[in-house]
Formats: C-alpha cells, structure tokens, sequence
C-alpha cells in the first residue's frame, strides 16, 4: 500500500461510548497514532456531595447500565466499611451470585453480539442470522436471557438493581426460586460448552499480538475474586491494604482524551478478565480450567485480544460457582425473614472495592453525619485507556504493510478487545476561562 495514509475511525462501533482511533503516517513513518476519548465528562462523585448514605448506592448504579450491580456492590461496601457495617454470611453469598449474574450478562453480549462478528468476518451479528452459525448465535440469545433473569431474581431487576441495600438485601429469592435456577444454570453447561466450540473453531482469526505489561486486579487465597480479594499486580505481587489503592492507580490527564489514565510500575497497565485471569487463574472451577485448556491459554498471556477468551473462560467459572453457592444456600436454609444489619457509626471514611466485567472498581467515601462529604470512583475503563493507546503504538508497526482497510479493523479489534465502556469513564473536563 502507499507508504502515505491517514486512518481516521470516528467513532469505533460495537463499543460503549465514542472513541476515535487516530492514525498518520507520512513516508512509511507513523507521524501520529492517538486512542482518543472526546465523550463529555459525568460528574457522578459531585452528585454524592450532600446525599443521604442511603442514596449513594442507587446514584452510582447509573453511572453504568451494563455494570450497575457491581457498581451497586463497590458502592455498599464503601458505605458499610466508612459506618461500620458489618453483613451476614447469608448476603455475602447472595452478593456474590449477584455479581457473577452481572459478568455473565455482560461477557456473553461482548463476545456474542460485539466481538465475535470480527472473528467470523462480518460486521454484526445479523448477516449470521440464517446462516450455518444460526444456531450458534439462538445459544447465545439463550444463555443472556438466563444471565438476566439471574440478575432479576437476586436484585430485583436486570439493570439497576432495587434490592441490594445497606447492610443486606430488602427481599431475597425463596429456596424453591435457587433451586430451579440451578436447574436452569445445570442445564445452560452444554449450551456454554457448545458456544465455545464455536468460537474456538474461528480463534485463529485472533491477531497473534502480545505486549508485555502488568495486569492489576483482586485475588484471593479462597476463590476466583470477584467480591473479595486484595489488590495485586502481577508486577509488584499482592498489596495488603486496599485503603491504600491510590499508591497503585495512579490517575493522569493528557490531551486527546476527558477520561483520566492509570499507571502504577510501568507506563501503563491493564484490567479486566484477561487480568484477573493472569492473576487467579488456579482459583478456577474445573470445567472453567478445561475451556481454558481447550484455547490453550496459560498465564501470563500478554495478548490483549485473549481477553475475549478470558470472558468466554469466566462465563463457564461463574456458572459453576453460581451452583456452589446455591448449594451452600439451600443447604443452610435461606431465611427470606432476615433484615439489613444495623449501622454502628454516624461517620467514617470506607473503600469498595470489586472486580466488574470490565476489571476493578473502587469507589471510597467520606461520611459525616451520614451524608456523603466526598466521593472518588475510579472506573476499569479509565484504568485501561493508557494500555490501549501503549498497545496500539506497538502493534501498528507490526501490521503497517497491511491494506489501509485491514489496519483499520485490526485496530477497531484491539479497542473491542477491551470491551470498553468509555462513558463510564469520562471523569476530567479541560474548561478554558475566556
């Protein structure tokens, strides 16, 4: 191809929110490559500013549509640890369906309905309709159907859940409604399995790129962390006191972007299943274990396209952790009479920190007189931007004698790898007084 080109993507699809992809090379060198972010901020921490403890958590589960629960979660821990909360074995587990609920509902639509298009060389998921992936693409519809009505059953509703509260739950699902949504979860096992034959049979169209970076997310001696954990970074190893997350997730600005980005041990770093993968990946059920196997994919892997791959492995581990719990739940009789604990402080400053579909959440408060004084939020989205941009600086070198086509689709693929969801986070606004 001509040595001169311009690629221009304004504004890449099938992603949450606007990005560009901005590339110019003049002579056969690249001049200019810029992930860029012009979405309008959304002052989420301000609306906090003021508001009784007990509205902090259904403000914040609309900063995002696709991660309001585990919003909901970060939220209710900050909450609890800044008043003394202390919660029942009962909600811990329930709060752990919650968010497995999430990822699932989440996974599935990215690499049902965003990614895997790429893979099988389309530009949607409707010219498959009709063809011989027909009935791969009616497995996918089914098994996000039951990961919403998962999240129906434990919070209430699919987005913005209306039963996650302070201290515990306001209504809880009977032991009749678990168990026959562990029939139903049984019974999606196969579906799963099948769905990931299906991509495995097109995974050789996943660019062979890796980048050696540090991944950050939770891990834990005692599960795949989602809920609990310590933050860890394969770099530096486990960080016992996540009070202290500032010293890790170091927030900067630059000028193409109104979303903040993170580093902490090198330039950039990144989050999300392929992350947590890197990280926990012993801590994975067996069946989660023998997908993995079956993609081959072992840590550390340092292809940031495989994080399509981690959220195929995570979608099989949560379901199988989903039964776990529901045995443990059944098992200890769930009391659908058990009210939220009580609040023993008036004050106090609590982090929330979870894992979301997307990597780790944090959202840390400050509380007087049970009213909200100040809010930070640190988004995995935002956490991810500098590694996109690190990532791109490197790989278009190693596809710049590609066609001007192929490179901008090789490009749009590393963005929905990440499975982005940039208006989550678009925290800094640059306002010239005039």
């Amino acid at each position: 191809m001509s040595k001169n080109f311009n690629v221009n993507v304004e504004h890449v699809t099938r992603v949450e929110g606007h990005g560009n992809i901005v590339l110019n090379v003049e002579k056969g060198k690249i001049e200019k490559i810029q992930w860029q972010v012009p979405e309008a901020p959304r002052f989420f921490e301000a609306m906090l500013r003021g508001r009784q403890y007990t509205e902090l958590r259904s403000i914040t589960s609309r900063i995002c549509g696709i991660c309001s629960i585990g919003h909901s979660l970060a939220s209710l821990k900050a909450t609890e640890n800044a008043l003394d909360v202390n919660i029942s074995e009962q909600t811990s587990l329930l709060r752990h369906l919650a968010i497995n609920a999430e990822n699932m509902q989440s996974h599935i639509l990215h690499v049902g309905y965003l990614a895997a298009p790429d893979l099988f060389g389309v530009d949607s998921v409707i010219p498959l309709v009709g063809t011989d992936h027909t009935d791969a693409l009616l497995k996918i519809i089914k098994l996000h159907r039951l990961s919403n009505k998962m999240s129906d059953l434990i919070c209430g509703r699919t987005v913005h859940p209306i039963r996650l509260v302070v201290g515990g739950f306001s209504a809880v699902p009977t032991e009749k409604q678990l168990i026959n949504l562990k029939k139903n979860l049984v019974d999606s096992i196969e579906t799963t399995k099948n769905v990931a034959e299906v991509i495995l049979s097109v995974a050789d169209n996943i660019p062979d790129f890796t980048r050696e970076t540090e991944y950050i997310g939770l891990s834990s001696e005692d599960e795949y962390a989602f809920y609990d954990g310590s933050i860890t970074s394969t770099d530096t190893g486990v960080h016992s006191d996540n009070n202290d997350y500032k010293s890790i997730m170091n927030e900067f600005v630059v000028p193409q972007s109104t979303a903040k980005y993170a580093k902490h041990a090198r330039d950039s770093y990144m989050v999300g299943a392929l992350a947590r993968f890197n990280l926990n990946s012993k801590q994975l059920h067996p069946l989660a274990k023998e997908i993995a196997n079956m993609f081959g994919l072992k840590p550390i892997s340092y292809n940031p396209f495989m994080n399509t791959i981690s959220q195929v492995i995570e979608f099989v581990h949560n379901i199988e952790d989903s039964i776990k719990i529901i045995d443990q739940l059944v098992e200890a009789v769930i009391d659908d009479t058990e009210k939220p604990e009580k609040i023993n402080a008036d004050e106090g400053m609590g982090v929330g920190i979870v894992e979301v579909p997307r990597g780790i959440l944090v959202h840390d408060y400050i509380i007087k007189d049970k009213k909200c004084l100040h809010a930070n939020c640190i988004i995995p989205t935002n956490q991810n931007h500098a590694n996109i941009q690190k990532d791109m600086e490197e790989f278009v070198p190693q596809i710049i004698d590609k066609s001007k086509k192929e490179i901008e689709l090789n490009l749009e693929m590393l963005v929905r790898a990440y499975d982005p969801c940039i208006s989550c986070s678009t925290h800094y606004l640059d306002v010239k007084f005039v």
